[in-house]
């Protein structure tokens, strides 16, 4: 008994001191495209506010593609810690790094397609369309910088180490700001300033990760080795995975832009509504990734060194840590919720709209938070067919048919309740094939 209360005292401890980090990172970066649009927001051109916003967009989608990046290398990388595999240790990085250059140099060559493919889909005026052009051709140099830290986030967590990302996240932001001061504020500049300012804040992040790395984990660059980095069948392994958390954030982005697609069907004041009804979600995400990122982290590490009790006890502490995380949210978005959108928006026909919605919203934490944990587990578990497979379940056969089903008596309602099933399917699959895909993991 007192084993057990030790252990949970000493997993908590853990769970914290990994999660943490991840949270204040988290909150750091919407700060920072805050920022961007606060620049242009203070310019006589309306014109500006919608490049940065078009041009962000575009970005964030490109990117978040290559997000299996740093969650596959976390995974590989927790299990080679737990194991104490320090030659596999090094090969996960540079595999990540060589994939990244390759990701990068698509990007780069492919940029005038991208960019003209871009935004013909997002369709903004001649005058939006020319400033974000200048943005998007501009941070696009930055894709190599970007890219690459994926790579060293992902593994410095699965060294279990989340302060660095978070060194890295705020200097980046920090510095994102400080340019975008300089070049737009002291050199004049406009959508070409914010650009660059971007850019020359993600190579610093770049060479910050360098620096940590080769000050506090130089030993493993010692163990580089591309012949064996490029081993035929480690790669097809690697591969796979990174592949299939691919397909799986492919289909999470194309649900997001169809949740926003359709609200657009419902006029301009209901796709105002579920735009900043939405932050509510992605405000939640910020706070409970943390702890997501935790589980990728403890769950590799533990499956590595076949630590089958430890395993099991820290996914229940992580659940309940979401579980207490949630209730203080769902309060607030039960009781709040209005008052902060009223922070948010001074409309008033949003507000008045948004009411109807309301009770969607406060749904949010207490459903949603079992996918996000599960995400983090899988990732630990390196189990990306079933990540793959919950999405596509959770995707093509529950939010489309839920949607579409109900479309025509609920309108607007059934984008809302398609979504939270959506998340609510993610988490119950994932839930349900946890043992197997996880847990046994251990016995292997």
């Amino acid at each position: 008994m007192l084993y057990f209360r030790a252990m949970n005292q000493k997993l908590n401890r853990e769970i914290l001191r990994l999660a943490f980090p991840n949270i204040i990172s988290n909150i750091s970066v919407p700060l920072a495209g805050m920022a961007d649009l606060a620049m242009m927001g203070h310019l006589a051109d309306t014109a500006f506010i919608g490049a940065i916003a078009l041009g962000g967009m575009v970005f964030s989608i490109l990117y978040m593609s290559f997000g299996f990046l740093r969650m596959g290398t976390t995974g590989f990388t927790a299990q080679a810690f737990g194991r104490n595999d320090e030659q596999e240790i090094s090969l996960n990085l540079m595999r990540s790094l060589l994939l990244a250059a390759a990701a990068a140099l698509f990007l780069l060559l492919l940029q005038y397609p991208i960019g003209k493919l871009a935004f013909v889909l997002t369709d903004g005026s001649p005058e939006v369309e020319k400033y974000a052009a200048q943005y998007f051709y501009i941070r696009i140099w930055a894709a190599p910088a970007t890219i690459s830290l994926y790579s060293f986030n992902g593994w410095f967590i699965g060294m279990q180490n989340t302060k660095y990302p978070l060194w890295i996240s705020l200097l980046v932001n920090g510095a994102n700001i400080g340019f975008n001061f300089l070049f737009v504020l002291g050199f004049g500049m406009k959508s070409e300033g914010v650009a660059l300012g971007t850019l020359l804040a993600q190579y610093s992040g770049l060479m910050l990760a360098i620096i940590l790395f080769l000050k506090h984990y130089g030993k493993y660059s010692k163990l580089f080795n591309l012949k064996k980095a490029l081993d035929i069948d480690t790669l097809k392994n690697f591969f796979r995975v990174n592949g299939d958390i691919f397909i799986r954030t492919v289909l999470l982005i194309l649900t997001l832009s169809f949740f926003t697609a359709q609200s657009a069907t419902f006029g301009d004041t209901l796709l105002a509504t579920n735009t900043l009804l939405f932050q509510y979600f992605l405000f939640f995400s910020y706070f409970i990734d943390g702890f997501a990122f935790a589980a990728e982290a403890l769950v590799g590490k533990f499956i590595g060194a076949g630590f089958h009790d430890k395993l099991v006890k820290s996914v229940k502490l992580l659940f309940g840590w979401g579980f207490f995380l949630s209730l203080p949210f769902t309060l607030a978005y039960a009781f709040g919720g209005e008052l902060v959108l009223k922070i948010l928006t001074s409309n008033t026909e949003v507000i008045s709209a948004s009411k109807d919605y309301m009770i969607w919203v406060g749904m949010i934490p207490l459903i949603t938070f079992p996918a996000f944990l599960l995400d983090g587990i899988y990732v630990g578990a390196t189990a990306s067919k079933a990540m793959r497979n919950s999405m596509i379940i959770a995707t093509l056969l529950l939010f489309l048919p839920v949607y579409y089903l109900f479309r025509e008596q609920m309108q607007n309602h059934a984008l809302w309740m398609a979504f939270l099933v959506f998340m609510a399917a993610r988490g119950l699959s994932l839930f349900v094939m946890m043992k197997k895909q996880v847990y046994e993991k251990t016995k292997r």
